[in-house]
């Protein structure tokens, strides 16, 4: 299998975009007030509780490639009940919340890159998904990709 075929430049775009925006967060000046700070924290911590929870709750089909394992099956049930892509969402919650604590425009459009990257990760692993589980459209029908209840 050649690189590339399971979805891997997805997962080097997410850890570099993962990798500025920490640079960003660490290097740039702050135009946060303490309280968008505050609620920036939480939702950041907020999200490292999803993204925990749900890698849990997918157990030992956790991947970080799109592609699913070939021994695995078809997660729908704890925060997989609320959203298709948890783990995105947990990522995209730390990474806004980081933002918004850390208010700058390089955090911003790097959140914001992060996020379409991520909605085409999951587009990919959705066109996988539903090739290999028959249940996978009427999940897909049921439950939103990213933001629950949302989108």
């Amino acid at each position: 299998m050649r690189f590339g075929e399971r979805g891997e430049w997805y997962v080097v775009g997410q850890f570099g975009l993962l990798g500025l925006l920490g640079l960003a967060l660490w290097f740039t000046p702050s135009f946060s007030p303490p309280w968008l700070t505050g609620l920036g924290q939480g939702l950041a911590w907020g999200g490292l509780l999803v993204l925990l929870l749900a890698a849990w709750q997918l157990g030992r089909n956790l991947t970080a490639l799109p592609k699913p394992r070939p021994e695995g099956y078809l997660v729908q049930t704890g925060l997989y009940r609320v959203v298709r892509h948890p783990i995105y969402c947990g990522v995209l919650l730390w990474a806004i919340g980081s933002s918004l604590a850390h208010l700058n425009p390089w955090t911003l459009l790097l959140s914001g890159l992060l996020f379409g990257l991520l909605d085409r990760k999951a587009g990919l692993e959705e066109r996988f998904l539903q090739e290999r589980y028959p249940d996978y459209p009427s999940y897909r029908g049921r439950v939103k990709k990213l933001i629950p209840w949302v989108y």
